[in-house]
């Protein structure tokens, strides 16, 4: 598996991912690309179409072209690879495939975005049928949207765009959670993740069970479990909130959270404190210094839902960011339709 694959799914539809615009779902619908579930299959499952799948299904085309699905990213950012799961499709899958990508700024109608200026990602490349279909991407600029062309016609069952997020600063508050993965913070260390990874922690949304958050496995020595994340900006943070809900038996008994601004000096930002299983605990904090990366210490072991980390960005950061990645990658779109582009 190619290293990008390990990076937050941009278009997954955890982080509000869509599918904006397909020309043909006759056997089944494109909203499925974006699913985040891993895809599932139950043969001789029938309906007025045909077999049932747990993906995009175009028609058999009878005249040339090809298949089209434009996705908006849950989380735009920059993309270093592309996963085109074919899970399940054997005889119907496509034998070819290419992605593009566009950034454009607000809301931008399915006409709008069918008629803008695409940037090649991924040319025109063989897949594989049930199989997942990995390619690198090396344009270092900020997508929006990504556009999925089969050829000619087939079935797809998950489009995973991987990258890092780079968030629009004129579209934060001026307090947000910086921890969180849909902002650009990411997890860099972690003791144990036998259970769960602990990028789940940093998912939008409440954890739906206890597999939907970082579960470690029981520790039978004196030592206590712990993660590092980078956090989407230098920032001062104002609140904690350590989430335990699902974990009942396996909650941690205590927890404190520390941060870093060079990596060498860790200071206070919540002191250990003790935790109540299935509970979202919420702490004041006022630590007065910045941090760039946090360090959750948990105690002994157990499982943690979500962590959130509010606090305020170091001013310009998240917009000297925006400004490296964010040369116009595409739009100019033609006919009068703009509708927020």
């Amino acid at each position: 598996m190619e290293d990008f694959a390990t990076l937050p799914d941009l278009a997954s539809r955890a982080f509000g991912g869509g599918v904006v615009f397909a020309n043909d779902e006759f056997f089944a619908a494109a909203d499925h690309l974006v699913l985040p579930q891993p895809p599932v299959f139950a043969p001789r499952t029938f309906d007025h179409k045909g077999q049932v799948y747990d993906g995009w299904e175009t028609r058999r085309r009878r005249e040339p072209g090809e298949d089209v699905a434009i996705v908006r990213l849950g989380a735009p950012g920059v993309i270093h690879g592309v996963d085109i799961d074919t899970a399940f499709f054997t005889g119907n899958y496509p034998p070819h495939a290419s992605v593009d990508g566009l950034a454009v700024d607000g809301y931008p109608a399915p006409a709008a975005l069918t008629a803008a200026e695409w940037m090649p990602l991924v040319p025109r490349s063989p897949l594989q049928g049930d199989s997942r279909n990995l390619f690198a991407v090396t344009d270092p600029r900020r997508f929006t949207h990504v556009r999925l062309t089969i050829h000619p016609d087939g079935g797809v069952a998950r489009l995973r765009v991987h990258g890092t997020v780079v968030p629009d600063p004129r579209l934060l508050p001026e307090v947000f959670d910086v921890a969180a993965l849909a902002h650009g913070a990411h997890v860099t260390e972690c003791s144990n993740m036998f259970y769960g990874h602990p990028g789940h922690m940093l998912m939008p949304g409440l954890a739906q069970h206890m597999g939907d958050g970082w579960e470690t496995s029981r520790r039978r020595d004196d030592a206590n479990d712990w993660v590092t994340v980078r956090l989407a900006a230098p920032a001062e943070i104002f609140l904690a909130d350590l989430d335990t809900t699902h974990f009942k038996g396996n909650a941690p008994g205590s927890a404190s959270v520390r941060g870093t601004e060079d990596g060498q000096e860790w200071f206070d930002i919540l002191p250990r404190v003790a935790l109540r299983p299935d509970t979202p605990h919420r702490f004041p904090v006022r630590p007065r210094r910045v941090a760039t990366h946090v360090r959750l210490d948990i105690f002994p072991d157990g499982g943690m839902a979500r962590l959130r980390l509010h606090g305020r960005p170091v001013a310009g950061h998240l917009d000297e960011q925006f400004r490296r990645h964010g040369e116009r990658a595409g739009a100019k779109p033609t006919g009068g339709e703009r509708d927020g582009l």
